[in-house]
Formats: structure tokens, C-alpha cells, sequence
């Protein structure tokens, strides 16, 4: 069986921000567990360097669309890797394999009969002399009057027609533009209608996808799938291989969604592997992005798999809610944000795993500020885990020289264990990632308990073989905490893993009892809570209001 978890692509106009971060980390999770679990995972993701926004970054900048392209994509892969990214293809949208698979998949969809050509009126700028991609187009929206961007209204989802927009202006120049006639492809989805409702029925039925995700499809389809067009005026993309449209790009929501395919297919390439070893009627994919994204992995993806004639539909739709800031809402215009670049080189990659998962966003907004962050650290990571890992194995290291007791185990602890591996697992592949970090973590404030209900301490002086099973017990549950946790904090799993020197990693009971500790050092440093102030400071001092 193969596991397909495609994350979603961010823009390479900027650098990410813990917006994104929460929003993309159950995807790693998904990779890390079901490659413990020894199934065949295929993690694939990458920059979107195609479009619009980097074309007004670079215009905004005086420099090139491939200059801010290479800029952030080396950024991104660099944030990813510090934060345990295990991506197996991390690629981009202007790669040479991305440009030739998506005008491939263009031509096969105009083969079958799904594109026709369509002449259409345009947002036109007379000041910059050329058409408006979507995103150069910006109003109010006519459906819930917040501002809003030509393709899409962030307020309320609406998927949007730039023309429908009320006091458009350009956004180069801020003048009011247009309306010319010119011609597009468009793609004919509204052939797909009824397919795309039974299709969402069942996700409904089965309970694979989140609930914002059936919410807001089952609205776009009861107001009727319309057609789109796939092709666009814009400076930078992947050129249409059609005649008579060559000057034209293929419309990035169309190609960019197409890179989970694309991706797999290059590293299938890559591998020597079969395409359809990886994608077929028995695949199981996620697709995990933030909820503004969910018409494209619900309808639009889909709709072209439909096309294409290509089985492997979305299985999991993992589409988190938004994450505030400071009981704000982000915002990268006005730099109200904390950045990944800024947050790794500050923090430890486990905190902001644990943090970002144990408050996730998954059924309706989350918070991020910096007192619950710091005493999340200091309370949880630092004195439940890193303290119960700490303790016992300093125990172990001062009492018996580092050699670990070999005696049975206590059996209740055991039975608790192998439970555990059962109900995380199910909850991680339902996509229920706090509620299973959760229980790992009611699990350690267990083990904190049993270790100060037995007092080791003076176990070791009165009877030294309870004393034994004690410290047998806890090492125990630490050797599978290493497995447990490697989904969630695999860089506090791998120093756990060190130190009991343990081989494998695996999604099942860890039975085998390490014999000698090898240089216990603390999982977690505390951090200082002033630092909370000045973290709170600091991110008001650099808001810039517009």
C-alpha cells in the first residue's frame, strides 16, 4: 500500500511564518509515523516560484522573479531541515521537470475534450500597458465587502472572478483599470459536477476529511462548479504549448496543485520507480494545507485527477483553521508575524513542533503568544518529559554506574503501553494530531507519578531489587517514548535513542532493555520567562502600521 502526503507549496516571495508552519507540520507528522509503521511513504512538497506574488515582490524590489525565487526557496528548505522536515522530494514550480509534466497533464486534459478556448473581458491597465493577473487586481468583495485580491476572498472563501470585484484597482499602480476583451482556455468543470458531489458524499461518510473542508465544498458545489479559465497574461510561469496561446502561462492554481503529481513523478524518475507503484485506486494521500486552500485540494485537484482519469483521488484532507497571533490575525504587511527564520535560531525545533501541534488550529482558530509558548516549554517539554527522561537515567547513571537493571517490567505499565501505540496511531492516521500528542503526554505525567510513588531513592537503600524494577520500568517507558514522540519531537526521540544507544524505530512496543547509558545530557534548557516580555516587545516594536 502506497502513502502519498503531499504538503502544500508556499509562495517563494517571502519568508514563512509560524502561520505556515502549523499548517504544514501534520504532514511531517503523517511521514515519520507511517514510516515507523513500515509502509511505503512518498512525502512530497515544494516553493511556489510561478505566479503573481513573486512577481510583484521582485517588482517591489527592482530585481528579478528568479532572484527573489532562489532567495526563498533556499530559505524555506533550510527553515524545513532545522525544523525536521522529513520531505522525500522538497522541489519547485520553475524547475525544468515541473514545467515539461504540467504541459504534459495541459495537452492530455485538451486531448480528452476538457479545455476549449473562450474569448473573455479582463481587468487592463493602461498605466502598466497589460493584463491584470488575478492577484494584480484588488477591491472589495461582493460577497461579505472585505477587501479582497482578484482570486480569492480570504474573509470568506469566496473563490472570485476579479471582474466581480467592487472599486477595483491595479496593484502596481493603485489606478483604476479597465476592461479589454482577450482569449483563455478554460477548463470545463462544471463537467465534473456530479462526480465531484458523490466524491465529497463519501469523504463526508467515511469522516476523511476535516470538517471545514466538507463545510466549504459542499457550498461551492450546491452554488454549481463553474469553468474556469487555466491559462493567464502573466510575466512569469509555465508557457502554454498550445498554438495561438504560447504567449500565455498556465494559471498557477491549475499547475501549482498539479506539483504533488509532478513531484512524484520526478522522484519516481529519481528511483527508478514505477509512477503508478505510487499512484493508483489503492493509494492513500493527504493532502495537508491552511483552510484558505481548501477549494483547491477539494474541487479543483480533484476535479483535473477526474480529467486525467488518474484514480488516485484525495483520500485525508487535512486543512487546519487560522493560527492568531497575540489574539490577532497574522499579518505580513504589517510584519505582525513571527518568522521561522527568527524562531529556529532562538528556539529549540522540538518546541515549536510541540507547541504548534498541542495547540494546533484543527477545528477552529488557535493562538500563538509568547507566555504560552515559554511556559509550555518550561512546563511540559522541560518538567514533564525532559525531567522524568532526565531523572531516571541520571539515577541509573549515579546508583548503578550507568548500567541499566534487567528485571521485568511492571505488567500494568506494559499493558498501558502497548495500548498507547494502538489509540496514537489510530488518532495520527484520522488526523487528530493534538488529541494523540495529548495522550503521550498524559502518559509521561504518569510516569513522573509512578517514579515518585515508588521513591527509587530509597528503594536502592531498603530493597534494592523493587529498586531495580523501578528504574527497569522507567527506562522502559522512556525506550518508548523515543518511539512514540518520533512523529511529534523527533530530535528529543534521537538524543533519547543516543543515550539508551537503541537502533530501531519502530511503531510497536520497544521490548529490548538497553544495557548501558551512554552520556546523559538534559533534553531541554529552561528558558528564561523574561524573555516573554521582551519576545512581546519586540514584535510590537516591529509592527508597522499601514
Amino acid at each position: 500500500m502506497a502513502i502519498v502526503i503531499g504538503g502544500a507549496w508556499p509562495y517563494a516571495n517571502g519568508s514563512l511564518h509560524l502561520g505556515h508552519i502549523a499548517a504544514l507540520l501534520p504532514g511531517d507528522i503523517l511521514a515519520r509515523y507511517y514510516r515507523q509503521k513500515g509502509e511505503h511513504v512518498l512525502y512530497v512538497s515544494g516553493s511556489d516560484c510561478n505566479g503573481t506574488p513573486i512577481s510583484i515582490r521582485a517588482s517591489q524590489e527592482n530585481t528579478t522573479v528568479a532572484a527573489i525565487a532562489d532567495h526563498y526557496h533556499r530559505e524555506f528548505e533550510e527553515s524545513f531541515t532545522k525544523l525536521g522536515f522529513s520531505y522525500d522530494l522538497y522541489t519547485r514550480t520553475d524547475a525544468r521537470h515541473h514545467h515539461q509534466a504540467v504541459q504534459q497533464l495541459f495537452l492530455q486534459l485538451l486531448e480528452k475534450g476538457h479545455l476549449y478556448s473562450k474569448k473573455v473581458e479582463q481587468a487592463y491597465c493602461e498605466t502598466d500597458k497589460q493584463f491584470l493577473p488575478d492577484r494584480f487586481v484588488e477591491g472589495i468583495c461582493p460577497n461579505c465587502g472585505a477587501k479582497a485580491r482578484g482570486d480569492q476572498c480570504d474573509n470568506c472563501s469566496a473563490i472570485l472572478d476579479p471582474l466581480n470585484l467592487l472599486e477595483k484597482r491595479c496593484k502596481i499602480c493603485s489606478n483604476e483599470p479597465v476592461i479589454k476583451e482577450t482569449e483563455h482556455l478554460y477548463f470545463a468543470f462544471s463537467k465534473f459536477q456530479k462526480e465531484l458531489e458523490q466524491f465529497v458524499a463519501q469523504a463526508k461518510q467515511e469522516k476523511r476529511w476535516r470538517d471545514n473542508a466538507i463545510a466549504l465544498t459542499t457550498r461551492y458545489l450546491a452554488e454549481g462548479v463553474p469553468d474556469r479559465a487555466v491559462t493567464r497574461d502573466l510575466p512569469n510561469g509555465i508557457a502554454v504549448p498550445i498554438d495561438g496561446f504560447r504567449d500565455k502561462k498556465i494559471y498557477v492554481w491549475i499547475e501549482a496543485v498539479a506539483g504533488y503529481l509532478t513531484a512524484s513523478i520526478e522522484w519516481a524518475q529519481q528511483h527508478g520507480e514505477e509512477l503508478k507503484d505510487w499512484w493508483n485506486e489503492e493509494t492513500i494521500s493527504y493532502y495537508i494545507h491552511g483552510k484558505d486552500n481548501i477549494p483547491f485540494h477539494s474541487v479543483i485537484w480533484p476535479a483535473i485527477l477526474m480529467g486525467l482519469n488518474n484514480p488516485s483521488l484525495p483520500t485525508h484532507i487535512i486543512s487546519n483553521e487560522y493560527l492568531t497571533l497575540e489574539k490577532r490575525k497574522l499579518s505580513t504587511s504589517q510584519n505582525w508575524a513571527v518568522w521561522v527564520p527568527y524562531m529556529i535560531e532562538k528556539y529549540d525545533a522540538d518546541s515549536i513542533r510541540y507547541f504548534l501541534t498541542v495547540n494546533a488550529p484543527e477545528n477552529r482558530d488557535a493562538d500563538f503568544s509568547w507566555r504560552e509558548f515559554i511556559y509550555s516549554h518550561n512546563g511540559e517539554l522541560l518538567g514533564a518529559y525532559g525531567n522524568f527522561v532526565n531523572r531516571t537515567l541520571k539515577f541509573i547513571e549515579k546508583s548503578f554506574e550507568g548500567i541499566v537493571p534487567n528485571r521485568k517490567i511492571d505488567e500494568a505499565i506494559r499493558q498501558q503501553t502497548v495500548r498507547l501505540y494502538e489509540s496514537v496511531g489510530t488518532l495520527i492516521e484520522k488526523g487528530h494530531f493534538k488529541e494523540a500528542l495529548e495522550q503521550v503526554f498524559y502518559y509521561i505525567r504518569g510516569a513522573n507519578r509512578y517514579f515518585d510513588e515508588q521513591q527509587p531513592w530509597l528503594q536502592v537503600k531498603e530493597n534494592v531489587e523493587a529498586g531495580k524494577q523501578t528504574l527497569a520500568t522507567c527506562t522502559y517507558i522512556i525506550a518508548n517514548l523515543a518511539q512514540l514522540l518520533q512523529p511529534f519531537l523527533p530530535f528529543s526521540a534521537e538524543k533519547i535513542r543516543t543515550m539508551l544507544q537503541l537502533e530501531t524505530i519502530e511503531w510497536q512496543e520497544q521490548i529490548a532493555q538497553p544495557t548501558h547509558l551512554q552520556a546523559i545530557t538534559p533534553l531541554f534548557d529552561r528558558i528564561d520567562i523574561a524573555q516573554i516580555e521582551e519576545e512581546y516587545n519586540t514584535l510590537i516594536s516591529n509592527k508597522v502600521d499601514l
